[in-house]
């Protein structure tokens, strides 16, 4: 799968979907639903464009409701989402806001239980990526800002969704390969996506009583906003080159780990991160 791409920024995070050149791929034509997730209920934070639109997609194929959070700046992208999700017969609840205030975090799960009456899988995957080549150019807006986005959200997220799971329900969480090699330009990402894998492992171990499964995701280089939005057009067209597959990976290559792990084929496991990088070898 040859995927070029040409540079091109983005300047105001979150990035929007539906200015990507080429469009990404959501979900694979050949990828036929099985009923594995018919009639359950998910939450995707992040939800409206990049791997959280394929999570959708791929979720509404499998037989789920859908809701997902965004930005208001990301509306055109949710709209999308919510018509790629019908187009499957499932529901899509759209939930805009700040994923960094605390009482829309709970908004969030209070407003998804009334719309559809239970609530089985959270998907945390929310994110800020700022880059900055140097330690001193940071600023402590810019670090709060991705703290309170891709980890604070998950611990609020969570503590307000806990309530409403049952035996059997999951939680899957989105960290990434800088969470196991660092990035050098990315280190307040890079730190929060740390978080997330720990947050992963620990969170399994609290909820195991509960029957309730805590798993992660790190993706390596996925074609999404998240990437033109944060680095130089210049980079995002040598993006993905680094790994050995040599390109960067599509949504569709990844969203597929998410049904997996939200599905009764993954009853068994708990507390692990799956690693659809292009072959990266972390060795964890």
């Amino acid at each position: 799968m040859v995927l070029d791409i040409p540079p091109q920024h983005q300047d105001i995070q979150p990035g929007i979907e539906a200015e990507l050149n080429p469009q990404p791929e959501v979900i694979r034509p050949s990828y036929k639903g099985a009923n594995k997730l018919k009639d359950k209920v998910a939450l995707i934070t992040g939800g409206d464009s990049g791997i959280g639109r394929a999570v959708a997609v791929h979720f509404a194929r499998e037989g789920a409701n859908v809701a997902i959070s965004f930005t208001p700046r990301e509306e055109i992208d949710a709209k999308k989402t919510k018509e790629l999700v019908e187009a499957e017969g499932r529901t899509c609840l759209l939930l805009p806001g700040d994923i960094r205030d605390e009482a829309y975090c709970q908004q969030i799960v209070e407003e998804t239980v009334r719309q559809f009456g239970q609530l089985n899988i959270l998907v945390n995957n929310a994110a800020l990526q700022l880059q900055h080549k140097t330690l001193e150019e940071e600023t402590d807006e810019d670090l709060l800002a991705t703290y309170e986005t891709n980890i604070y959200s998950c611990f609020r997220v969570t503590k307000a969704a806990v309530p409403h799971l049952q035996k059997g329900d999951c939680i899957i969480n989105t960290t990434s390969v800088t969470a196991y090699q660092g990035r050098a330009d990315l280190l307040e990402y890079s730190s929060t996506k740390g978080a997330i894998m720990t947050f992963t492992r620990a969170l399994s171990s609290n909820l195991i009583t509960k029957g309730i499964r805590v798993n992660a995701v790190a993706p390596g280089p996925i074609w999404t906003p998240l990437n033109p939005a944060s680095v130089s057009a210049e980079e995002v067209a040598q993006f993905g080159k680094d790994v050995p597959m040599k390109r960067p990976g599509q949504p569709s290559e990844v969203a597929p780990t998410y049904v997996f792990l939200a599905s009764e084929n993954a009853s068994y496991i708990t507390g692990q991160v799956l690693h659809p990088n292009g072959g990266t070898i972390v060795n964890a």
